[in-house]
């Protein structure tokens, strides 16, 4: 029966019958609500919660298997993910097309589009590396744009207006 179920949830997410982000967030044991801009709240066990600005394209793991989602994968737009490290164990990364973005607790924003990846802490520090290469880490403010080219990471002070137009994009 578990997998007669398993299968049509598999189905119905293929089929496009399910959205995308929310198939994954449930399956990881999360509590979804949308606000008031039409961006999905994810509240999840373990001091998670992602942000997913309205569109964005998305899925939540757990891949220890310990019942609070410890990645995500994102393909398009953004999301901001806040990991509380006084009831999250272990780290906490989103791997997109371009990066790899991984901390023990803090909050930052992730964002996809036009074949970059940019990242944003607003609070903590974030290691961010291509699939292949060495990390850059970013402190509160920093941010960093990474591309598919080899060109070493640039961590740089994002300007105030930046980091304002992307937290608006999620309700910040």
């Amino acid at each position: 029966m578990h997998t007669t179920l398993r299968n049509l949830f598999a189905a119905a997410l293929a089929a496009g019958f399910i959205p995308h982000g929310a198939a994954f967030a449930q399956s990881a044991g999360c509590a979804i609500s949308r606000d008031a801009g039409a961006r999905q709240v994810l509240n999840c066990p373990g001091g998670v919660k992602v942000t997913a600005e309205a569109g964005a394209s998305f899925r939540l793991a757990d891949r220890n298997h310990d019942g609070s989602p410890d990645s995500a994968s994102l393909r398009r737009k953004a999301i901001l993910v806040d990991v509380d490290s006084s009831q999250h164990t272990g780290g906490f990364q989103v791997v997109t097309p371009q990066a790899i973005a991984a901390v023990r607790g803090t909050q930052w924003a992730v964002d996809v589009a036009g074949g970059k990846t940019s990242v944003l802490v607003v609070r903590g520090s974030v290691a961010v590396r291509r699939t292949a290469g060495e990390p850059v880490v970013l402190s509160p403010g920093e941010g960093v744009d990474v591309t598919s080219s080899t060109e070493p990471l640039v961590v740089r002070r994002w300007p105030a207006p930046r980091v304002a137009a992307l937290l608006a994009r999620l309700g910040q």
